[in-house]
């Protein structure tokens, strides 16, 4: 299983935190933000992961190296200028291989255990018809009106008739077949949004609702919150906020039912 970590955002609105240090190398709890993603990536199995970067990518290289100080084997996308999310992973397609893999994100924080995804990897493996998979999480006060609604274990637009599921927030992770990018060059830039409307349409994108800690650490004053919160629990004065999955009602057992920005707005907040 293969695993990609976003890390190519200009941050902007972190400056001036990001003017010499990029988004994912800012410090919560003692460690960078990145680290923390590797950490719960490493634990649930994914160990091959790549990373994209543009923005003072080279201090991201330098600081990580090959991932063996930290239990994983890391090799780097250098997109030079950002190519939007979609355009970074097809641009990362020769690293990650033709099998299905995961996609977060290298500036949030989240308990999300990506143990979960491995199954859901192996059915999309066996499936065509499963273009991706999604991790929607509940609104955030500063999103307030979200990206996707879920229905039945799977994903569509807000606009979709029928559909009275509330909207949420698209949390970054999800996993992907490569035949969702196929039409997009190295190099090129390009959205994710529109590749995953299409995909909706044709009814080939399923996902989960995610109720527990998901932190987009998007401002100087989000991340000094996180940075004393985790600090507090790394003494013992706050317990863990591991919290359990609340699955969206449907009649499935299995998340990912037969197959046959929102998107956007979030990959674009975190690359300003």
């Amino acid at each position: 299983m293969k695993a990609m970590i976003l890390a190519a955002g200009l941050g902007e609105r972190m400056r001036p935190l990001t003017d010499h240090t990029p988004k994912p190398l800012l410090m919560a709890g003692g460690k960078p933000l990145i680290i923390w993603q590797i950490e719960r990536l490493r634990r649930a199995g994914f160990t091959e992961l790549v990373i994209n970067h543009a923005h003072l990518g080279l201090q991201i290289e330098d600081f990580l190296g090959d991932g063996r100080t930290f239990g994983v084997s890391i090799r780097y996308s250098d997109e030079g200028e950002p190519l939007e999310t979609a355009g970074g992973i097809a641009t990362a397609m020769p690293l990650l291989g033709e099998a299905p893999f995961l996609v977060t994100n290298g500036d949030v924080y989240t308990e999300y255990d990506y143990a979960r995804l491995a199954p859901v990897l192996k059915a999309m493996a066996a499936d065509p018809g499963r273009l991706a998979h999604l991790v929607l999480v509940d609104n955030p006060p500063h999103h307030p009106g979200g990206d996707f609604m879920l229905q039945e274990g799977r994903v569509k637009p807000p606009s979709a008739l029928g559909t009275r599921c509330p909207v949420l927030t698209f949390s970054g992770i999800g996993c992907y077949r490569p035949e969702l990018f196929a039409g997009i060059r190295a190099g090129e830039k390009a959205r994710l949004a529109p590749l995953l409307t299409a995909a909706m349409a044709e009814g080939r994108v399923t996902g989960e609702h995610y109720a527990g800690r998901w932190e987009d650490v998007g401002t100087p004053e989000r991340l000094q919150a996180l940075d004393a919160e985790l600090t507090a629990m790394a003494i013992g004065s706050v317990p863990d906020h591991d919290r359990r999955l609340s699955p969206c009602p449907s009649p499935h057992p299995d998340p990912l039912p037969p197959a046959g920005e929102g998107v956007d707005r979030v990959a674009s907040r975190r690359s300003r």
